[in-house]
């Protein structure tokens, strides 16, 4: 990866947390070598909010061991989809993944684990992840800040977030939310996309979507936008280095 001239990347646990502390550890000091920023996501069955009580416990944990063996491996941010609505409203559901995460930051400060807790805005209408409600975590949670995934903000509007205007909007919002800092630390997933009514269908190349990529890139140009974006492309390292190289000819 380094050698393709890119500068971050993001360790994968899709299904399960799949590394021990001690590969994280070999893992931190290969990143350092070669001065690449790391960063997480946690497994994809996370529901923080589930009514089944051992399944919302098995979420939590999911979370915190992936905030641990990330840790170990000097990541710098856990990315993970925090729950689903599944009936409850919005504010329902945003309390009890407030309490939650409260918990797992508590126990992680008391273990010395520093690491940011990103929840991602989500792609489909029925999970939680909104920008507002990332927002308001972020702003009443200290160690938590939003994942900004431009492609789920796209499908889960159904089209919408599309533009130079909508992009700049977003940065925006951030910035009088969480202040300069939030912008200056960003972390951002990008990614063409397909989508319907309810929301992300799947996940596609740049240039097979109708993402205005061009238009955000300058868009995060424009406001000196500093942190990690990842790639989530089916061709993740070709479309990782379209955005970079365009990001450096502006």
């Amino acid at each position: 990866m380094k050698a393709l001239g890119l500068d971050a990347m993001e360790i994968e646990f899709v299904r399960r947390i799949s590394l021990t502390e001690q590969s994280a550890r070999e893992i931190a000091s290969v990143a350092r070598s070669l001065d690449v920023a790391l960063t997480v996501h946690a497994p994809y069955y996370v529901n923080l909010a589930s009514p089944d009580k051992s399944k919302a416990e098995a979420s939590a944990q999911r979370v915190y061991q992936s905030a641990v063996i990330g840790y170990a491996a000097g990541a710098w941010s856990v990315c993970f989809h925090a729950a689903y609505y599944m009936g409850k409203s919005s504010e329902e559901v945003y309390l009890i993944v407030k309490e939650t995460l409260k918990s797992i930051i508590t126990k992680l400060q008391d273990e010395s684990t520093e690491i940011w807790l990103r929840p991602e805005i989500t792609g489909s209408p029925a999970e939680f992840g909104t920008l507002d409600e990332l927002l308001r975590l972020s702003s009443e949670l200290e160690m938590v800040m939003p994942v900004i995934d431009f492609a789920h903000l796209h499908a889960r509007s159904n089209g919408a977030f599309n533009s130079y205007e909508e992009f700049s909007n977003v940065l925006s919002a951030i910035e009088d939310a969480l202040g300069r800092d939030a912008l200056d630390n960003l972390h951002i997933h990008v990614s063409g996309i397909e989508y319907g009514e309810k929301g992300e269908i799947r996940h596609l190349n740049l240039r097979e979507s109708d993402f205005r990529y061009d238009d955000l890139v300058r868009a995060l140009k424009d406001f000196g936008v500093k942190g990690v974006l990842i790639s989530e492309s089916p061709n993740l390292e070709e479309d990782a280095l379209l955005l970079k190289k365009l990001y450096e000819s502006l």
